[in-house]
């Protein structure tokens, strides 16, 4: 590239990146994902390497932040808050040990902390004589503002180190410091405010109950609470914080991060517990990988682990080239949350009707997948955080859940984009759609609805309804488009003739699918209410249906009365039944049904539950367990009186957890629900009330 050019892309470079440090640090406000903002970092950094001749002071790689805003008094910081140069991935965080070791070979004798990387606010609090006197945000690593007044109504920030505490530390000095040490008269400090995923959540549902505006992240929340300028409504904010630096002290202090750790919790201030220790690179790179996997057990959100050489002494004399001191590393993890134009709102039609929207993404990566697509929850989400087809919008992705939209940058909108409205008619089939008073969704209530037809047989079909094996999408979408399945009862008039017809069926094929339908026809009433799709009834509520009904007779006549005199059948539910059974087409089904012998009658004796030892209690299940199928399992409770549900919430009353267990093990201890094994729950079936 020509030297005019690759100049004029360096100050454009430059430029961009002054504008984004400022959008982030100074307004809290960033436009752009951390993902793109290292991207254009690279650039830069990748230029000014080729001609050091060109690197200036003001270079976004040779300053930490931006400038402090006006609005706060400025505060000189003891010593410069510098930033982390990045690895990403094991064979970055490699090269940087094997360039250090270069420098200097004591790193190859050095033991190395690895701390998590909190996606928070960068803090400095002044202490003289054991008193919080002055607290600062980082700015530009030089000069920062003077946020006094709100950190003071952060509750973990001690505003005092206790007396009690002084006197421990000649019990619990480290090592690598005189045993009578004493808290000097000046100490500063450098943390990370934030918030825990958990408070984030809660304050977004006090905010929505009381029809104010909601957050978008914890991290850009926690920043904006602390630089404003009223301190009561900081002290409203769950905000906490992590210390994990002393930058000044005239005092003798430690000489190792993991001994500054220990002092600094000595002296009464909140660190974090994840930290460790390690004898060399590769141990302390291996525990690195395993919280990459591990990421969402942290409470609070953390793009990364930092690595540090545990000498600080050694970590001073590596020195720092541009604004990274070469002493530490920053192992960033793949970025679950990014920046992208949302093309388009398109609205899918789910098998009971509901219309969802669904957001058309220009590709990003997240993760090291590239998603096209993500969820919009419903349209009172996208009216509530005002989002349009047009907008940079930032995506998240966690683990294996479905990529979501958080909500729109709206700081980087044009005058041109114009507000989403629903769709007034079903996109597939144009027939008006239907809104019920209390719901969030949106309904076709026309059963011949095409896009709706491959849904119904899908869940008629699948496991926990009907459980027709051979049974996949495809072939259900090619019965649909030859016309041999209208309706699900279609399914009980195949013969083999019309089979072989089909692409991709022979004798054995065809022969295997009609005997797995035949199968069905031993299938109980829950089972089938449960295929049957109708609004609100899962397998649970249809276990209920079953044991006070007995058959779909009883059921067609019941009232709104009867209905909601069944154990979680509510007002919506019990229309939604009625309305179901008044259907002129799903009369038509049931008639066919039960021509094809389809009409399973619940014995009355059957029905009755073995005990009521379990009434009333809600149960999660987790693990493999060693006695029960996942199936058994949940008729077992269900026939004791008690419920199963599938996600962990304040309303479970006991997890039974198996081998193996995932998440909702630990999503039970943060609730503090008792969990139990399958001996603990038979004892309580033997019972007679728990």
């Amino acid at each position: 590239m020509e030297t005019n050019k690759l100049q004029q892309q360096l100050a454009e470079l430059r430029k961009q990146l002054h504008f984004h440090n400022y959008r982030y640090h100074v307004l809290d406000a960033p436009v752009i994902s951390d993902q793109d903002y290292d991207r254009l970092l690279s650039k830069l950094r990748q230029i000014e390497t080729e001609h050091p001749e060109w690197i200036t002071p003001d270079s976004p790689t040779q300053r930490t932040g931006a400038a402090p805003s006006e609005k706060f008094e400025k505060v000189q910081h003891p010593a410069p808050i510098l930033s982390l140069a990045n690895a990403f991935g094991t064979r970055d965080a490699i090269a940087w040990y094997e360039r250090i070791v270069k420098i200097d070979d004591r790193v190859e004798r050095t033991k190395f902390v690895v701390e998590p990387k909190i996606d928070g606010l960068s803090v400095v609090l002044h202490y003289e004589n054991g008193v919080f006197v002055k607290g600062a945000t980082r700015g530009d690593g030089l000069i920062g503002e003077d946020i006094t007044a709100n950190l003071r109504t952060v509750k973990a920030i001690p505003l005092r180190i206790p007396l009690s505490r002084q006197a421990g530390i000649q019990a619990s000095a480290s090592k690598s410091s005189p045993q009578n040490i004493q808290v000097p008269g000046i100490l500063v400090v450098r943390g990370e405010v934030f918030m825990n995923i958990r408070d984030f959540e809660k304050l977004n549902q006090r905010l929505e109950e009381n029809g104010e505006k909601t957050y978008l992240n914890p991290r850009n929340t926690a920043a904006g609470s602390l630089r404003q300028l009223d301190p009561a409504l900081t002290s409203t904010r769950p905000l906490t914080i992590l210390i994990y630096q002393i930058l000044f002290s005239n005092g003798q202090v430690p000489f190792t991060q993991w001994d500054t750790l220990e002092y600094l919790q000595v002296l009464g201030f909140p660190i974090t517990n994840s930290a460790r220790r390690f004898d060399n690179i590769q141990t302390a790179v291996d525990y690195t990988e395993k919280w990459e996997k591990r990421r969402d057990e942290l409470p609070y959100e953390a793009d990364g682990m930092v690595i540090k050489i545990d000498d600080l002494r050694l970590a001073s004399d590596l020195g720092v080239v541009g604004k990274d001191p070469r002493g530490a590393i920053a192992y960033k993890f793949p970025a679950r949350e990014v920046a992208t134009t949302l093309n388009e709102i398109c609205v899918n039609i789910g098998r009971t009707g509901v219309l969802t929207p669904q957001a058309i993404l220009a590709p990003v990566e997240i993760g090291g997948v590239v998603v096209e697509r993500a969820t919009l929850h419903n349209f009172d989400f996208i009216a509530e955080k005002d989002i349009r087809p047009g907008d940079q919008v930032l995506v998240k992705r966690a683990g294996e859940v479905i990529p979501y939209v958080i909500g729109p940058i709206k700081d980087s909108r044009t005058g041109n984009i114009k507000k989403y409205v629903p769709p007034k008619t079903c996109p597939a089939c144009q027939q008006p759609v239907e809104h019920l008073d209390g719901e969030v969704a949106w309904y076709c209530v026309n059963s011949a609805c095409p896009a709706q037809l491959v849904r119904n047989v899908e869940h008629f079909v699948s496991k926990g309804a009907m459980d027709i094996s051979g049974l996949g999408i495809r072939i259900v979408e090619q019965l649909i488009e030859t016309g041999l399945v209208k309706d699900v009862a279609d399914l009980y008039r195949l013969d083999k003739e019309a089979l072989l017809k089909l692409d991709g069926f022979a004798e054995k094929k065809a022969t295997n699918l009609l005997n797995s339908i035949a199968e069905t026809r031993q299938r109980s009433l829950g089972q089938l209410l449960t295929a049957l799709g109708i609004r609100g009834v899962g397998e649970v509520s249809a276990m209920e249906l079953s044991r006070n009904f007995h058959s779909l007779d009883n059921l067609s006549a019941s009232s709104i009365e009867d209905l909601q005199n069944i154990p979680g059948i509510g007002p919506n539910i019990a229309a939604a039944i009625i309305d179901w059974f008044e259907q002129a087409h799903n009369r038509q089904v049931l008639k066919k049904l039960h021509s094809a012998g389809i009409w399973p009658v619940e014995d009355r004796q059957k029905s009755i539950r073995q005990s009521e030892a379990l009434s009333g209690k809600t149960f999660v299940v987790t693990g493999t367990l060693s006695g029960f199928s996942r199936d058994s399992i949940k008729k077992f409770i269900e026939q004791n009186g008690g419920k199963v549900t599938d996600s962990v919430s304040a309303k479970t009353d006991f997890v039974l957890a198996g081998q193996n267990p995932g998440s909702k093990l630990e999503k039970a201890r943060t609730f503090g629900i008792q969990v139990i094994g399958e001996d603990e729950l038979l004892s309580l079936c033997e019972k007679t009330s728990i």
